[in-house]
């Protein structure tokens, strides 16, 4: 897991590039694990100074003593200590919104950005484009299930290995539309990391619309279904005039 320290202590403060100046006080000197660095005082909520994920971050500590440099460009922000009060390290992890407990290790689960988290552990499942995850858990391993759509609304387990969704989306979607170039079938397959519906001629026919995170709620005249999505109605051929 990644960890944040921080740095107390009576230190000069100098940075140099579009703000330069120098600063000497007791101050509290933070260091994140994406290289961030914020310097803070006893005044306000804003640093004295700070460098937001600087391209390096070298930090020298020593007994009674630490040193800092972040550099960014043209921009560097350097720390060096004459009295140490302390020097902690703690672990950190990207907070987010609470969705339960991990059936075996009983720690946290908070769902981020594009995941959820065990937040003691760090194991992480990522999720698919606009899922949602539910109060309810999967019958097999106790995780939460999350609904995404893809043509439909599947709840499935977010451990995509305990419960995929490529399953789900062929069982329903494999084989049900036409190609509209050669008319063979669209078959579900990913490819690059993308879900498809690719059309079973390939290579002779390359044909392949990735599947947009929506219900189908209609048929466009073009023969290949609209989905209702986040950003409204869509022909599954994101370049259908028709539609």
């Amino acid at each position: 897991m990644e960890s944040i320290r921080v740095f107390a202590g009576d230190c000069t403060v100098h940075f140099e590039g579009s703000r330069e100046r120098t600063q000497r006080g007791r101050v509290v000197v933070v260091a994140k694990p994406d290289r961030t660095v914020l310097v803070h005082d006893a005044s306000g909520y804003q640093p004295v100074a700070w460098l937001t994920r600087a391209d390096s971050l070298t930090v020298e500590s020593g007994p009674g003593s630490f040193g800092l440099v972040a550099r960014a460009g043209e921009q560097v922000l350097t720390v060096e200590s004459h009295d140490v009060l302390g020097r902690p390290e703690y672990p950190a992890s990207e907070a987010g919104v609470p969705v339960g407990t991990h059936p075996e290790t009983g720690e946290p689960l908070v769902r981020t950005s594009g995941s959820v988290t065990a937040l003691d552990s760090g194991v992480e499942f990522s999720l698919p484009a606009g899922a949602t995850v539910r109060d309810d858990t999967c019958d097999d391993c106790g995780l939460p299930l999350m609904r995404v759509e893809r043509g439909a609304a599947f709840d499935i387990c977010i451990d995509r290995q305990c419960d995929p969704l490529d399953d789900h989306v062929k069982a329903r979607f494999d084989g049900k539309w036409a190609c509209p170039d050669c008319g063979s079938p669209l078959r579900i397959i990913r490819r690059g990391g993308r879900l498809l519906a690719g059309c079973d001629a390939y290579p002779e026919c390359e044909t392949a619309f990735s599947l947009p995170a929506g219900v189908v709620v209609d048929d466009c005249e073009c023969g290949l279904p609209i989905f209702e999505t986040a950003r409204g109605r869509r022909c599954l051929d994101s370049t259908c005039e028709v539609a």
